[in-house]
């Protein structure tokens, strides 16, 4: 999901249910939806909406919390501050703008805060767009008011600065649709699945980091501080708002960065362990991005997918898929479900004329056999990543990167599975195959939970 912020006071409404409905029914399910203002601000931010119900409470939320979001809806007509008495930002404003003289009864604070609230949302617009830089593309502003329109295009007019769109709450199917598009906006996803996953890898213990383990060399593993720079730099790689025509080049420097720790790595330092499969893919990624321009291409999906396996490699995160993982996960699409999955790769061992365990839909022996006939090794069993690596190598201009990054997905199953050469009964697939085939034995990907989750995510993206 994306994160938003909502300043909106809900005025003229006993709950805010209405409202709500006319703004979020698009991403958030109704019943969500029905209760008063103070449950809604409660309750919407597990749904990524963060609520704040005056202008005092949002100017605090864009000075400080502004990282926390990537997209905010404005009101125009706003309570100035909630309380006894505004805190000091809010003060200054009416002080430079509104007339406030704390010494002066006739320029009362109540008069100033009115003056105030009539245009609140166009000073919150040039806080966030002129004073912090936020994109003025990713703000939507948003009233139930006619008559407040007049005071906020005076403000803008007499400020020279062009005035936004400004919608009706009432007119909710274009507000909708603004909403549910940027919440659904996969570079959006995308961007606040890393920041996501790096606060919370940045808080870990340093016995969960097991990426020391592949770097022989002592000198050349990562210290506490350096891997915290990294998380630092990974988490604020990615821009707000970029150039829709960056956005490849942004991927690839991006992989390039949270590939680079792999250089000096050796996956095969630790065997058969946990994380070794996943190791594997980003010691290929990090050689592939050296010397090949096989991610020129990526899609938000890449990105995700191999952000999972270089944190599952780097650290031991436990069973279970994190918050940070479902988030990024969700920009697959095509998704198998559970049950699907479990037919297609669920073991039965009362089945016995299942000549191959792992499924009969996983089409392992298929592209390994495709893999060989392409590195024109029909007599030698080697391993998955070290053909498709070898490829890339030796690859003609026949072979497109769009190949290999699925290579990188069908890397996955191989490494988490084991095989062992045989000849098959069929006689077609033995031509098809040359003297060579492989059966892939059977990996219960239904435990851990993570790698059962992944595994049904990008089961499409490896295959189809």
């Amino acid at each position: 999901m994306s994160y938003f912020l909502w300043v909106e006071d809900f005025a003229g409404v006993t709950g805010g249910k209405d409202i709500a409905y006319n703004v979020l029914g698009g991403i958030i399910d109704p019943t969500k939806l029905l209760g008063n203002k103070k449950v809604l601000k409660r309750d919407l931010e597990s749904e990524g909406i963060f609520i704040e119900l005056d202008f005092g409470h949002g100017l605090d939320f864009i000075q400080e919390k502004l990282a926390d979001i990537d997209y905010i809806i404005l009101d125009i007509n706003l309570p100035a501050y909630s309380g006894s008495e505004p805190k000091d930002n809010v003060l200054k404003l009416l002080e430079k703008w509104h007339g406030y003289i704390s010494s002066d009864n006739e320029n009362s604070i109540a008069i100033s805060a009115k003056a105030l609230q009539e245009i609140a949302g166009y000073h919150l617009y040039t806080e966030l767009v002129f004073n912090l830089g936020f994109p003025k593309e990713n703000i939507l502003f948003c009233s139930n008011h006619g008559n407040d329109l007049k005071s906020i295009v005076e403000a803008f007019d007499k400020a020279k600065i062009e005035l936004p769109p400004i919608y009706k709450k009432e007119n909710n199917e274009e507000v909708q649709e603004w909403v549910k598009a940027r919440h659904q906006n996969p570079y959006s996803r995308l961007r606040r699945g890393i920041i996501e996953g790096c606060k919370y890898l940045k808080i870990l213990t340093e016995d969960k980091l097991r990426f020391n383990g592949f770097i022989k060399d002592p000198e050349k593993q990562i210290s506490p501080a350096d891997l915290h720079d990294y998380l630092e730099v990974l988490e604020n790689f990615l821009p707000l708002s970029p150039c829709d025509s960056k956005s490849s080049n942004l991927y690839k420097l991006f992989i390039r960065i949270l590939a680079h720790e792999w250089e000096a790595a050796e996956p095969k330092q630790v065997g058969q362990k946990e994380g070794y499969a996943f190791a594997w893919i980003m010691k290929i990624t990090r050689n592939w991005l050296a010397h090949s321009k096989v991610f020129e291409q990526l899609t938000p999906q890449d990105v995700a997918y191999l952000f999972i396996v270089n944190m599952r490699a780097m650290f031991d995160l436990g069973h279970e898929l994190l918050p940070y993982e479902k988030h990024l996960l969700i920009l697959f699409k095509d998704v198998l479900s559970v049950e699907d999955f479990n037919n297609k790769v669920g073991y039965n061992p009362k089945r016995k004329d299942d000549r191959n365990p792992t499924g009969r839909d996983i089409p392992l022996t298929e592209n390994y056999g495709l893999l060989l006939s392409k590195t024109g090794n029909t007599w030698q069993a080697i391993n998955f990543h070290d053909a498709l690596n070898n490829l890339q190598k030796n690859k003609d201009k026949d072979i497109d990167n769009a190949f290999f990054i699925k290579g990188l997905y069908q890397s996955f199953w191989f490494l988490t599975s084991s095989g062992g050469v045989f000849i098959p009964e069929d006689k077609e697939q033995l031509k098809k195959f040359a003297v060579l085939n492989y059966q892939f034995k059977y990996f219960d990907y239904r435990q851990p939970n993570y790698l059962f989750e992944l595994a049904r995510h990008i089961y499409n993206r490896s295959f189809l």
